[in-house]
């Protein structure tokens, strides 16, 4: 009955061009899968190279093509146990270059290349793969198309000989933050003001990107950066990017990322119901939420989507959070990462300093820790459980659990809960790790078959790992 019931699905696929949000029949071997893709054993998570994977990552910059000393950077995230980047096409911070041709009276041409700019991304392609780092590459990098950067940016009309700002539509000045979207540029596309001229040249870029990113298959690939334009846009892109791959016979993953902080806003929604645009959706914007909100929140929208039967990976490509930045405290930072995993999302990445931990050494030690902790357990098996806990303050304490089999539990600040081990008969191993160490404690003997007490060897970020003997 399921193989009828994936054929089925299989077909339809097919019929409508939506194969890739499709989820493989999960008695297929896994290891027929090259590249990232969308496990079909377990949806919500994604498999790389056949083999299901736990997204960690975090970096100095958003747009690592750009940064000097690339390849050291990328050796010390894969050195603890990271595998998973953000890149946005982005040109705004000092040292960068953008991607057209500048000529020599000042202007840029929109129809010739700057031949640096598509070197390095090429090379960090390359680099990323060699070193089976999963990147998420944002297409249009939103914070390039206003204020002081729009200023600068080569498809602003004062700043090349293509087009006018009557033949555009687009300003040359855009005071206003991105959230008012009063650039003109992200209304381009037919179903909006349709500017033939603009979409054109947004066109060749598009085309330019996938030419060298379409040699690769371990890229997913995010329309924008916490956008509030019009969600023709991004359908646009979203449908023109998976067309282009199928053409040459590839299927991509899609999503992207809305600027609100509640994950229960309508524009989420986008991207949550609707599977045959997006295959994956990011939720980083929850990263401003705090304690069991955070936790709350991430756990809801993975609930609603098994429950409409849309479940696919939840990614978190940004985690916020630095002491002096402008979003969150170190604290909160490190709280988010280790929620995200045990509540299920598919993916946790520190967001670059100042907004975030970038790749430092609490980074560092997180995401070793994390991928330690993750790898000792049957952990794609297992699910949430803060039901297992009693005697717990708000955000004192989180689960992840196979009951009877494995327990992984997160102490954001020391603490003690019971765990009911009542339908868990038999003896665990218990070991505490400090994670910001990274250093495991004696492991104990635990004995099941009771509620029993949890009691951190001290303050600050702890784990518990309890497993069956």
């Amino acid at each position: 009955m399921k193989t009828c019931m994936y054929a089925a699905m299989a077909c339809f696929a097919l019929m409508t061009g939506l194969s890739a949000c499709i989820p493989a029949d999960p008695e297929t071997a896994e290891t027929d899968l090259p590249g990232i893709q969308i496990s079909p054993r377990y949806p919500q998570y994604w498999t790389y190279d056949g083999k299901p994977s736990l997204l960690l990552g975090g970096s100095v910059e958003d747009n690592l093509f750009q940064i000097d000393s690339l390849d050291d950077h990328l050796d010390l995230l894969q050195s603890v146990g990271g595998n998973y980047g953000r890149n946005t096409m982005s040109s705004r911070d000092s040292g960068n270059v953008w991607p057209f041709l500048l000529k020599e009276n000042g202007k840029y041409d929109l129809s010739a290349w700057n031949d640096e700019y598509w070197r390095r991304f090429e090379h960090f392609l390359q680099a990323t793969a060699s070193r089976d780092i999963v990147v998420q590459i944002e297409v249009w990098a939103t914070f390039d198309f206003y204020r002081e950067p729009w200023l600068n940016n080569p498809f602003n009309p004062k700043n090349n000989d293509n087009y006018t700002v009557e033949r555009s539509q687009l300003p040359t000045e855009v005071p206003t933050h991105p959230v008012f979207h009063q650039n003109d540029f992200f209304r381009s596309v037919p179903t909006q003001i349709s500017s033939p001229i603009v979409l054109g040249f947004q066109q060749r870029f598009a085309d330019k990107l996938l030419s060298y990113s379409l040699q690769h298959d371990h890229l997913l690939y995010c329309m924008d950066n916490e956008t509030s334009v019009n969600a023709d846009w991004g359908r646009f892109w979203a449908n023109y990017i998976r067309q282009v791959a199928r053409e040459q016979g590839k299927d991509v993953h899609t999503t992207e990322m809305w600027d609100p902080w509640d994950l229960g806003h309508v524009l989420h929604r986008e991207t949550f119901d609707h599977p045959e645009i997006y295959t994956f959706v990011d939720i980083s914007q929850n990263n401003h939420q705090t304690g069991d909100n955070h936790w709350n929140n991430g756990l809801a929208q993975i609930e609603r989507l098994k429950r409409t039967g849309k479940l696919r990976p939840l990614n978190n490509v940004k985690i916020y959070g630095n002491d002096g930045g402008p979003h969150k405290t170190t604290r909160d930072g490190i709280e988010s990462f280790c929620r995200s995993v045990l509540f299920g999302a598919a993916s946790a990445r520190f967001h670059r300093p100042t907004s975030g931990q970038g790749l430092n050494a609490h980074a560092q030690a997180l995401i070793r820790s994390m991928r330690t902790l993750t790898d000792e357990m049957p952990f794609f098996e297992a699910a949430p459980h803060n039901d297992l806990l009693a005697d717990r303050a708000e955000n004192e304490a989180f689960c992840r659990a196979l009951p009877g089999s494995a327990y992984l539990l997160y102490f954001p600040d020391g603490g003690q809960v019971k765990l009911n081990l009542t339908d868990a008969p038999g003896q665990f191993e218990l070991r505490w790790m400090d994670l910001l160490q990274s250093t495991w404690s004696e492991s104990q003997v635990q004995q099941g078959g009771a509620e029993v007490e949890l009691v951190c060897p001290g303050k600050g970020h702890w784990a518990a790992i309890l497993l069956k003997k």
